[in-house]
């Protein structure tokens, strides 16, 4: 008996053991006997025969086991039959049937609460998107614009919304231009003249400009308005005068007394007589005419500025998808680096023929349109690829939500940042997409604009980039060093 269980599988040797009485003793004896076979039995050496000889014992008390839970089974069920089917079917998951393994029974319960679930967290991404890209338009409110103004300022804010400007003085259209030409201000009131002039840049804001034409409008209408009222009113001083001459004529009488008895010289009635000389000439009176000058205007392969403001979105998804392709194709981190910055090499001069040389969407030096677009993806991409070696995968994330999800929305591409509220529009200009689209603005078409800050913005974020790259990189040996070190 104890030889029959040694060569059985379990399954077998428990049916065996469920079908006799002494099952338990069976199973001892077949351990006992086992262990000593192998024992015997010669091996290429002492430790495998040890090893063989711990298999065979752990059989034997497999079998023991197995013929306890058959007894078990036997005693709560109150029969042979029910407890040896039990331990049949134990037997036959053994031979064939492997845990986990399908079928076809219902999902779990749980699975429909997980479902939901991620259902709930995708509807708060979307969200989350939704709110980063349309809050900035929805919530946009022009405020504080800064426009210079020459000559009285008191006709401006007149004719201008509230709170909409910041007004700015010069002592010249000449100074209140160059301010323009600076991006000091957005705009200019010029109302020295007899005809007020407005100096608008629509290459700075197509909004700011479209808003001071309206300013010159109501402007205008103001002015005519007062015009037709004079108009009005000399037309009924001439009215009134003619019927005055017309009664005199008809009683000289009454108008030698209403002369008060002096007559003029020559015999023509004195000052105060028919009046007639006294009626303004309302045919001699002139309007005033304002007119609206676009100091800066936009080229004319671009004439609405589209294509400038949305140049910043090209930019910014080149960046994301130059970080993530370096950071999944180079492995070494020392490379990424390298790579980062022929990227940044080619991608700007790429960026800079399609938007330049084919589009005519930029303007100014090629080559300095060509650096600030490199700088710009190389940035980016110099950003992920540093969270990358420091955190792993999960750092393409982190660079694509600061990018994209934060610096692009406050970036101010497509409205002035004074748009946005509070200080937002400020810190937009500290992200690269903020700063990427300023620089190319002003080389476009203000060269005489301070740029120092956008090109030290987007040198800054290259330099952090690449520095968590060598930090990811000199924390990577480290842990390689302390590998040995901790073996031996």
């Amino acid at each position: 008996m104890a030889t029959r269980l040694l060569g059985s599988s379990p399954a077998r040797r428990g049916g065996e053991s469920a079908g006799g009485t002494g099952g338990g003793t069976a199973g001892a004896t077949g351990a006992d006997s086992a262990g000593a076979d192998a024992g015997d039995q010669p091996g290429p050496s002492g430790q495998d025969s040890a090893s063989a000889t711990k298999r065979t014992a752990a059989d034997g008390t497999g079998a023991v086991a197995a013929s306890a839970r058959h007894g078990a089974g036997s005693s709560e069920s109150g029969s042979h039959g029910a407890g040896s089917s039990r331990v049949g079917s134990h037997g036959a998951g053994s031979h064939g049937i492997e845990a986990g393994a399908p079928t076809d029974e219902p999902l779990p319960k749980h699975s429909v609460g997980r479902a939901l679930l991620a259902a709930v967290f995708a509807a708060a991404i979307v969200s989350v998107i939704l709110l980063a890209f349309s809050w900035p338009t929805v919530t946009s409110d022009p405020r504080d614009l800064p426009i210079a103004a020459v000559g009285d300022a008191s006709r401006i804010t007149a004719n201008a919304p509230d709170g909409m400007i910041d007004l700015k003085e010069a002592d010249s259209r000449a100074e209140a231009e160059q301010m323009i030409r600076e991006r000091e201000v957005y705009g200019a009131f010029v109302l020295t003249g007899e005809d007020p002039e407005i100096l608008v840049s629509s290459a700075a804001s197509p909004a700011v400009a479209q808003q001071l034409r309206g300013i010159g409008t109501q402007m205008q209408e103001a002015i005519d308005g007062q015009a037709i009222s004079g108009m009005q009113e000399g037309m009924n001083q001439m009215q009134a005068a003619l019927e005055a001459a017309a009664e005199a004529a008809e009683n000289p009488g009454a108008r030698a007394a209403g002369a008060g008895g002096q007559p003029g010289q020559n015999g023509q009635p004195g000052a105060n007589g028919s009046g007639a000389a006294e009626v303004p000439d309302a045919s001699a009176m002139e309007v005033p005419k304002v007119t609206v000058t676009d100091v800066v205007p936009l080229s004319e392969d671009d004439s609405t500025g589209a294509g400038l403001a949305i140049a910043g979105l090209p930019l910014t998804i080149g960046g994301i998808v130059g970080g993530v392709l370096t950071s999944m194709l180079v492995r070494s981190r020392r490379m990424r680096a390298v790579a980062v910055i022929a990227y940044g090499v080619i991608g700007g001069v790429a960026l800079a023929l399609i938007l330049q040389a084919w589009f005519g969407i930029l303007q100014g030096d090629f080559w300095l349109n060509a650096l600030a677009a490199g700088l710009a993806v190389a940035s980016t991409s110099a950003i992920i690829n540093g969270f990358v070696s420091l955190i792993g995968p999960d750092g393409i994330a982190v660079g694509a939500v600061l990018t994209m999800f934060i610096g692009n929305p406050i970036s101010s591409l497509t409205q002035p940042k004074e748009f946005l509220a509070g200080a937002w529009g400020e810190i937009g200009q500290f992200f690269v997409p903020g700063a990427a689209g300023t620089l190319l603005r002003d080389l476009s078409y203000f060269p005489d604009a301070p740029m120092a800050t956008s090109w030290w913005v987007l040198i800054g974020w290259f330099v952090v980039g690449i520095a968590l790259i060598l930090l990811g990189h000199l924390i990577a040996l480290a842990k390689k060093r302390k590998v040995p070190a901790g073996r031996h």
